[in-house]
């Protein structure tokens, strides 16, 4: 082959070889979260340790077996810390990488499923939800409705003024509630629960159910927590085409990098979940152990939920498990303004829409935004923080803050429900905020 041949042929070759890679789908995979000495991020190593004091003393005093904190500030994590036992008991002690069941944690993600499909236009934040599940079409409502009726089962029912849209469901003005109150026996003989224990089924055989039965209160009149974003769950289901596990493992956590984030955790993960306790007085700290159930009220839950059972049934509100680093990239994605390290889940102006108090009036001392807690107006910080941050947490003791006034992001995570009052979760975020020096 002669020079001049070898040269049109090399580069044919290479013309070939780019028009591949053109058209090959570009895989990115976020690095790995940076890290930094508190005081190049404007935080006090002195009062960052105050976190890991009053932890301890929280352990010592018997009242929690073990937590772990992450603070992070300007995109670098600053204070990473584990104390005490991940299982007492067994003598495990509590490391970083332990994962926990985030129980109500799991909302804000599901909204931002949500959200994804939004912006894909697949469906209007005020469109009713029973375009997508005809099930909702013709709901009934208790009369008297909540708040005026808080305790008298149900009995007169009337038709609902207005219907379930998707934004009634993201911000909990749905008529949706978690049982208890007046519909928590009608939800129980139904088998309708809130999703920390096992359920045979999937999300929409459990929605279709719950369809059947009547509203607390008319559409969007009153916010009241509730199964609202197990029917966004079921609604990614019907919208995306994808179970909602798949969704959010292809469209959220790999991006992400959350690799420990899961609805039911992988038998070769069960190790690293941490054990879950009870708190009572005059009994102290008891492990739920594998098989129990713990009745409160008209509701009950267990602890093996978590890699037990069937593994059908996807709980936007209740069901995902996760780590402190993992649940920190969501939030830094969030932070970010729907972005993480090139990779975009939402565009700036869903974030700013997500934060925003969509219940206004129907909430004394809080916001709520979609998905998500907010302290939108200075009324409403009471305790150290910043108008604008968004925060939730979750039933078994975990919790978390976005600041974007700080570029502050701080995330405790424990097992621990009924808490016996312990308020150690609060103050483990008051003291991230003490710890700012610039």
């Amino acid at each position: 082959m002669g020079i001049a041949r070898l040269r049109v042929h090399t580069i044919h070759h290479l013309a070939c070889l780019l028009v591949a890679m053109a058209i090959l789908p570009i895989v990115t995979r976020p690095v790995a979260a940076q890290t930094a000495a508190p005081e190049s991020v404007g935080l006090s190593s002195q009062r960052l340790e105050r976190i890991t004091a009053a932890i301890h003393k929280s352990v010592d005093g018997g009242r929690l077996a073990g937590g772990v904190t992450l603070v992070a500030r300007h995109g670098k994590i600053a204070y990473f810390k584990a104390v005490g036992d991940a299982d007492h008991e067994a003598r495990k002690p509590m490391r970083t990488d332990h994962i926990f069941r985030i129980c109500s944690m799991s909302k804000p993600i599901t909204s931002v499923a949500v959200m994804m499909l939004y912006e894909e236009g697949r469906f209007m934040l005020n469109q009713p939800v029973a375009d997508f599940i005809p099930e909702f079409k013709n709901m009934k409502v208790l009369d008297p409705p909540y708040p005026q009726d808080e305790t008298s089962p149900p009995g007169a029912l009337v038709n609902a003024i207005r219907p379930i849209t998707i934004r009634h469901l993201l911000t909990h003005t749905s008529g949706l509630t978690y049982g208890g109150r007046r519909l928590g026996k009608a939800y129980h003989d139904a088998g309708i629960n809130a999703g920390l224990i096992q359920n045979e089924g999937t999300i929409g055989d459990a929605m279709k159910k719950l369809a059947l039965q009547p509203l607390l209160f008319q559409p969007g009149d009153v916010w009241q927590y509730g199964l609202s974003d197990d029917l966004l769950g079921y609604l990614v289901e019907v919208v995306s085409g994808m179970t909602f596990d798949k969704f959010c493992e292809q469209r959220i956590f790999k991006p992400l990098g959350m690799n420990d984030t899961f609805f039911y955790v992988p038998e070769a993960k069960v190790a690293r979940l941490a054990t879950v306790y009870t708190y009572y007085e005059g009994k102290g700290l008891q492990p739920i152990r594998d098989g129990q159930v713990v009745k409160e009220g008209d509701s009950s839950f267990s602890a093996d939920y978590a890699y037990r059972g069937p593994r059908t049934y996807f709980s936007g509100g209740a069901g995902l498990s996760s780590t402190a680093e993992d649940y920190y990239h969501f939030c830094q994605m969030m932070l970010n303004g729907g972005q993480l390290n090139g990779v975009r889940l939402l565009s700036r102006k869903s974030v700013e829409l997500m934060r925003q108090n969509h219940v206004q009036g129907k909430l004394e001392n809080a916001g709520y935004g979609l998905g998500f807690g907010v302290t939108g107006e200075p009324r409403f910080l009471t305790e150290l923080g910043s108008v604008g941050t968004y925060y939730w947490g979750g039933a078994f003791y975990t919790t978390f803050v976005i600041d974007p006034k700080e570029d502050l992001i701080a995330v405790f995570m424990g097992q621990l429900h009924p808490t016996g009052g312990l308020d150690l979760d609060q103050k483990v975020i008051r003291l991230a905020y003490q710890a700012i020096q610039d």
